[in-house]
């Protein structure tokens, strides 16, 4: 499959985006090298390959679920504009 100029003209006015006339052969090109590689993998032999949710079986590591960092709520607030009932208050910016 390749694709033209025509096309590559009919795209551009269906999306609404300029391209000019350097650009639109360089798209062309572009493309139809985007199709070689896809016609290159539709040729591949895929027969009694089964489908993989991923390429590698692998389990992922995972680290124990511990608090490595200390509570310092009170001295956040500390530096706090206004606070109350260990909530910050702000400025109301909608009526």
């Amino acid at each position: 499959m390749s694709i033209g100029r025509n096309e590559v003209d009919t795209v551009a006015h269906l999306a609404r985006i300029a391209v000019e006339d350097q650009a639109a052969e360089a798209l062309v090109k572009d493309l139809n090298g985007i199709l070689g590689l896809v016609d290159q993998l539709n040729a591949a032999q895929t027969e009694g390959v089964e489908p993989l949710s991923h390429p590698l079986d692998m389990v992922q590591r995972l680290r124990v679920d511990e608090v490595r960092e200390s509570n310092q709520r009170a001295a956040f607030q500390a530096i706090a504009p206004e606070v109350e009932a260990g909530l910050y208050l702000v400025p109301r910016v909608v009526e």
